[in-house]
């Protein structure tokens, strides 16, 4: 989300005369996008301007400093008071206005802040000149989440669930198509809780929910590859599954954070669902008429997280077999519900059930992986690999990393690649010869 915000932003500013300045050091206005969701990203934002601060040449000028997204929205005025050098504050639905915001910096206004909802009528078009990949999209198709969980800072940053209409979205997708994209990534905080005011653009098509028409709707539209991310396990409804059974361009691939096996801290984290309820979804998941890849958020040490509760967690995970795990140690944010509960697990305890969570994953994901080898997949080539120049580096349809040989020539365009070796966290293997380049 804060990808497709960056863009979003960039695509307004260039449309108001600015242009993206080559390094941090020759720009004329810093703009930091920002993220609550954990404590260490709502910090780095700050040392990083007093960095910027610490190298900026005296000669070519102070900058005007302003600061977007979540920690703007969550801190309004106090952020001026964090730090003396920023200009303007920016909530996340004033991207609209930066132009607007900037200006009024420039003419000598102090401490300008918007913190107001978005334009009537805004766009959500991205130039595609500003997506942070030529051949792979991020599409919003829902912001806010309504969901309250007690930990999370979201709907206070957020807002509450707003659905873009389908026909909207449909259209940004076809005129990515249009523009040379092969894939793109349906996103939103929730984005099975879609539920757009208007049926325009979801009319006579089929589906149990408002996000399975609309999964049905992008598929029509022919482009190569579908994802969606982040999916809420309340919302999961087995009809999502059908959708991709029923289209190829659908991509194989669920992340369906479930954040704790223990019914008691589920309950304590307020998600709505027990661990029955979840693994009830995961098992119409494995019921696919093709193999998914299932991905999940952990958090480890949760206030009142008993050494009993956390293997439960361990049994889930052991039970679900995922593909990929995202672990994450409590952080408390202040102001949700979570932060009046006592953090009593200690950050010695927090560490171990990591590294034991990040042992057991390692086991399955290795098993995974290795499964792999001599299978034959199809990867979207993004670019050079970071790890090896003679190596080219993309993502399957399952989302998995995987790294081959090849020259730049490739880059942008689908190949068969036959896996011949399984690393921690990515394949690799060849172009399988006489593979045609799509």
């Amino acid at each position: 989300m804060n990808v497709a915000d960056t863009e979003r932003a960039a695509t307004k500013l260039r449309a108001a005369g600015y242009d993206l300045a080559e390094s941090e050091s020759e720009a004329d206005v810093l703009i930091f996008n920002t993220c609550s969701v954990r404590a260490k990203a709502a910090q780095k934002v700050f040392h990083r301007i007093e960095y910027l601060k610490s190298v900026r040449s005296s000669k070519i000028g102070r900058p005007i400093i302003g600061i977007m997204g979540c920690v703007a929205q969550l801190e309004g005025e106090a952020v001026f008071d964090h730090e003396s050098a920023i200009d303007f504050v920016a909530g996340t639905r004033a991207t609209d206005r930066l132009g607007s915001l900037i200006e009024r910096a420039r003419d000598g206004e102090g401490r300008v802040i918007d913190l107001g909802e978005r334009s009537e009528g805004e766009g959500w078009n991205v130039s595609p000149v500003e997506r942070h990949s030529p051949h792979v999209a991020f599409v919003p198709i829902i912001e806010g989440c309504n969901k309250f969980c007690t930990y999370c800072i979201v709907p206070y940053s957020r807002g509450r669930e707003r659905s873009r209409v389908a026909s909207d979205i449909v259209r940004e997708i076809h005129g990515l198509l249009e523009s040379g994209f092969k894939e793109v990534h349906l996103i939103g905080q929730n984005v099975n809780s879609y539920r757009p005011k208007s049926e325009e653009g979801l009319l006579g098509i089929k589906g149990a929910t408002p996000f399975s028409k609309l999964l049905r709707a992008v598929a029509r539209t022919g482009i190569e590859r579908i994802k969606f991310t982040t999916s809420f396990p309340r919302d999961f409804h087995e009809d999502i599954v059908a959708a991709i059974d029923e289209h190829d361009n659908l991509c194989n691939w669920v992340h369906l954070p479930v954040q704790s096996g223990s019914d008691r801290i589920l309950r304590r984290m307020r998600r709505g669902y027990s661990s029955s309820d979840y693994l009830s979804r995961v098992q119409c998941i494995k019921r696919a008429g093709r193999p998914l890849s299932l991905t999940t958020d952990i958090i480890v040490g949760f206030p009142g997280e008993s050494t009993s509760d956390f293997e439960d967690t361990l049994r889930l995970v052991e039970n679900c077999q995922y593909h990929g795990l995202y672990i994450f140690k409590y952080s408390e944010r202040p102001g949700t519900p979570a932060s009046r509960l006592q953090d009593d697990v200690s950050r010695e305890e927090k560490r171990a059930r990591f590294l034991s969570l990040e042992s057991l994953q390692r086991n399955i994901q290795s098993r995974i992986y290795s499964g792999y080898i001599g299978e034959k997949v199809k990867v979207l080539v993004e670019g050079e690999s970071a790890k090896s120049e003679n190596d080219l580096t993309g993502h399957t349809t399952c989302h998995k990393v995987l790294n081959f040989p090849g020259d730049s020539s490739l880059v942008g365009k689908i190949v068969e690649v036959i896996v011949t070796e399984a690393k921690v966290n990515s394949l690799y293997g060849r172009v399988v010869d006489g593979s045609p380049a799509l």
